[in-house]
Protein backbone atom coordinates (compact mmCIF):
# COMPACT_ATOMS: atom_id res chain seq x y z
CA UNK A 1 0.00 0.00 0.00
CA UNK A 2 1.33 3.35 -1.01
CA UNK A 3 1.81 6.68 1.46
CA UNK A 4 2.58 9.50 0.61
CA UNK A 5 4.62 12.46 1.33
CA UNK A 6 4.00 15.65 -0.77
CA UNK A 7 5.80 18.54 -0.58
CA UNK A 8 5.82 21.80 -2.82
CA UNK A 9 8.04 24.51 -2.71
CA UNK A 10 6.62 28.11 -4.36
CA UNK A 11 3.23 25.85 -4.69
CA UNK A 12 0.39 25.61 -1.80
CA UNK A 13 -0.66 21.63 -2.27
CA UNK A 14 -4.19 21.80 -2.34
CA UNK A 15 -6.84 18.91 -1.60
CA UNK A 16 -7.28 18.90 -5.21
CA UNK A 17 -3.68 18.71 -6.45
CA UNK A 18 -3.24 16.02 -3.24
CA UNK A 19 -5.95 13.99 -4.81
CA UNK A 20 -5.19 13.98 -8.24
CA UNK A 21 -1.03 13.23 -7.72
CA UNK A 22 -2.70 10.01 -4.96
CA UNK A 23 -5.16 9.05 -7.57
CA UNK A 24 -2.77 8.53 -10.28
CA UNK A 25 0.18 7.50 -8.79
CA UNK A 26 -1.75 4.67 -7.07
CA UNK A 27 -2.23 2.88 -10.31
CA UNK A 28 0.90 1.53 -10.50
CA UNK A 29 0.09 -0.27 -7.05
CA UNK A 30 -1.52 -3.07 -9.75
CA UNK A 31 2.23 -3.62 -10.26
CA UNK A 32 3.12 -4.14 -6.92
CA UNK A 33 2.66 -7.85 -4.82
CA UNK A 34 -0.05 -7.77 -2.04
CA UNK A 35 1.39 -6.06 0.85
CA UNK A 36 4.33 -4.37 -0.53
CA UNK A 37 4.47 -1.13 1.96
CA UNK A 38 6.04 2.35 0.33
CA UNK A 39 6.35 5.54 0.92
CA UNK A 40 6.03 7.87 -2.39
CA UNK A 41 8.07 11.01 -1.78
CA UNK A 42 6.35 13.88 -4.19
CA UNK A 43 7.79 17.16 -4.88
CA UNK A 44 6.48 19.91 -6.30
CA UNK A 45 8.13 22.85 -7.58
CA UNK A 46 7.18 26.32 -9.96
CA UNK A 47 9.28 28.48 -11.43
CA UNK A 48 8.08 32.03 -11.89
CA UNK A 49 4.32 30.51 -11.58
CA UNK A 50 4.28 29.47 -14.86
CA UNK A 51 6.76 25.63 -15.61
CA UNK A 52 6.20 22.79 -12.32
CA UNK A 53 8.84 20.30 -11.77
CA UNK A 54 7.65 17.46 -10.22
CA UNK A 55 9.87 14.69 -8.82
CA UNK A 56 8.31 11.52 -7.57
CA UNK A 57 10.72 9.06 -5.54
CA UNK A 58 9.00 5.72 -4.83
CA UNK A 59 11.90 3.56 -2.40
CA UNK A 60 10.99 -0.32 -2.43
CA UNK A 61 12.80 -3.32 -0.82
CA UNK A 62 13.92 -4.30 -4.22
CA UNK A 63 13.88 -1.14 -6.34
CA UNK A 64 13.81 2.79 -6.17
CA UNK A 65 11.35 4.19 -8.49
CA UNK A 66 12.04 7.78 -9.41
CA UNK A 67 10.93 9.79 -12.02
CA UNK A 68 11.27 13.65 -12.58
CA UNK A 69 9.27 15.94 -15.34
CA UNK A 70 8.88 19.46 -16.32
CA UNK A 71 5.79 20.79 -17.61
CA UNK A 72 4.03 24.15 -17.93
CA UNK A 73 0.86 22.06 -16.71
CA UNK A 74 0.92 20.50 -13.02
CA UNK A 75 -1.75 17.91 -14.29
CA UNK A 76 -0.41 17.05 -17.47
CA UNK A 77 3.48 16.64 -15.70
CA UNK A 78 1.82 14.06 -12.76
CA UNK A 79 0.42 12.24 -15.81
CA UNK A 80 3.70 11.64 -17.67
CA UNK A 81 5.54 10.93 -14.06
CA UNK A 82 3.00 8.20 -14.19
CA UNK A 83 3.69 6.76 -17.62
CA UNK A 84 7.58 6.95 -16.59
CA UNK A 85 7.07 5.06 -13.19
CA UNK A 86 4.95 2.50 -15.85
CA UNK A 87 7.63 2.09 -17.66
CA UNK A 88 10.97 1.43 -15.33
CA UNK A 89 8.18 -1.00 -13.48
CA UNK A 90 7.90 -3.12 -17.18
CA UNK A 91 11.46 -2.83 -17.43
CA UNK A 92 12.69 -4.38 -14.09
CA UNK A 93 9.93 -7.20 -13.78
CA UNK A 94 10.96 -8.13 -17.78
CA UNK A 95 15.21 -7.84 -17.18
CA UNK A 96 14.25 -9.89 -13.94
CA UNK A 97 12.19 -12.61 -15.38
CA UNK A 98 14.73 -12.62 -18.20
CA UNK A 99 17.43 -13.50 -15.31
CA UNK A 100 15.13 -15.60 -13.36
CA UNK A 101 14.64 -17.72 -16.56
CA UNK A 102 18.17 -18.04 -17.28
CA UNK A 103 19.15 -19.09 -14.07
CA UNK A 104 16.46 -21.32 -13.58
CA UNK A 105 15.28 -20.79 -10.30
CA UNK A 106 18.67 -19.78 -8.61
CA UNK A 107 17.88 -17.04 -5.67
CA UNK A 108 17.80 -13.85 -7.58
CA UNK A 109 19.43 -11.00 -5.43
CA UNK A 110 18.54 -7.50 -6.56
CA UNK A 111 18.18 -4.98 -4.42
CA UNK A 112 18.51 -0.78 -5.06
CA UNK A 113 21.73 0.72 -3.72
CA UNK A 114 21.11 4.52 -3.95
CA UNK A 115 23.94 6.51 -5.37
CA UNK A 116 23.67 10.60 -6.18
CA UNK A 117 25.99 12.09 -9.06
CA UNK A 118 25.75 15.66 -9.02
CA UNK A 119 27.91 18.28 -9.17
CA UNK A 120 27.61 19.86 -6.02
CA UNK A 121 28.88 17.32 -3.91
CA UNK A 122 32.16 19.06 -3.40
CA UNK A 123 32.85 22.89 -3.80
CA UNK A 124 35.95 23.67 -6.19
CA UNK A 125 38.50 26.43 -4.90
CA UNK A 126 42.37 27.05 -4.58
CA UNK A 127 42.61 26.75 -1.22
CA UNK A 128 42.10 23.21 -0.10
CA UNK A 129 39.97 24.22 3.18
CA UNK A 130 37.54 25.18 1.27
CA UNK A 131 36.60 21.71 0.32
CA UNK A 132 33.81 20.43 2.36
CA UNK A 133 31.33 17.81 2.03
CA UNK A 134 27.82 19.52 1.68
CA UNK A 135 25.67 15.89 1.63
CA UNK A 136 26.22 12.34 3.13
CA UNK A 137 23.70 8.83 2.46
CA UNK A 138 24.29 5.95 3.59
CA UNK A 139 22.64 2.79 2.14
CA UNK A 140 22.43 -1.32 1.93
CA UNK A 141 25.06 -2.70 -1.13
CA UNK A 142 23.02 -5.64 -1.88
CA UNK A 143 24.45 -8.49 -4.15
CA UNK A 144 23.72 -8.18 -8.04
CA UNK A 145 25.48 -8.36 -11.63
CA UNK A 146 27.04 -5.64 -13.39
CA UNK A 147 24.03 -5.16 -15.99
CA UNK A 148 21.53 -5.33 -13.22
CA UNK A 149 23.62 -2.38 -11.65
CA UNK A 150 23.62 -0.56 -14.78
CA UNK A 151 19.70 -0.86 -15.10
CA UNK A 152 19.13 0.18 -11.58
CA UNK A 153 21.45 3.13 -12.00
CA UNK A 154 19.66 4.07 -15.24
CA UNK A 155 16.18 3.67 -13.50
CA UNK A 156 17.56 5.89 -10.81
CA UNK A 157 18.61 9.03 -13.64
CA UNK A 158 22.39 8.43 -11.92
CA UNK A 159 25.66 9.01 -13.30
CA UNK A 160 27.34 6.07 -11.17
CA UNK A 161 25.87 3.16 -8.99
CA UNK A 162 28.10 1.74 -5.88
CA UNK A 163 26.85 -2.81 -5.79
CA UNK A 164 28.21 -5.75 -4.23
CA UNK A 165 29.06 -8.11 -7.29
CA UNK A 166 27.05 -11.20 -6.61
CA UNK A 167 29.97 -13.33 -7.70
CA UNK A 168 33.27 -11.78 -6.08
CA UNK A 169 31.47 -10.30 -3.51
CA UNK A 170 33.73 -6.98 -3.89
CA UNK A 171 32.08 -3.52 -3.84
CA UNK A 172 32.09 -2.49 -7.60
CA UNK A 173 31.04 0.99 -9.37
CA UNK A 174 29.46 1.08 -12.70
CA UNK A 175 29.50 4.63 -14.46
CA UNK A 176 28.24 6.28 -17.51
CA UNK A 177 30.88 7.58 -19.60
CA UNK A 178 30.83 10.59 -21.49
CA UNK A 179 30.73 9.05 -24.95
CA UNK A 180 27.41 7.27 -23.39
CA UNK A 181 28.99 4.09 -22.98
CA UNK A 182 29.27 2.24 -19.66
CA UNK A 183 32.85 1.87 -17.19
CA UNK A 184 33.03 -0.61 -14.32
CA UNK A 185 35.35 0.09 -11.23
CA UNK A 186 36.24 -3.18 -9.53
CA UNK A 187 37.88 -2.82 -5.88
CA UNK A 188 40.56 -5.02 -4.58
CA UNK A 189 41.31 -6.17 -1.31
Amino acid sequence: MLQFNIRGENIEVTPAIREHIEKKVEKIERYFTDGANATAMVNLKTYNHSQTKVEVTIPMKNLTLRAEERHDDLYAAIDLIVSKLERQIRKYKTKVNRKFRDREGMGLAFAAAESEAQNNGAAESDDEEDLKIVRTKQFDLKPMDEEEAVLQMNMLGHSFFVFTDAESNGTNIVYKRKDGSYGLIETTS
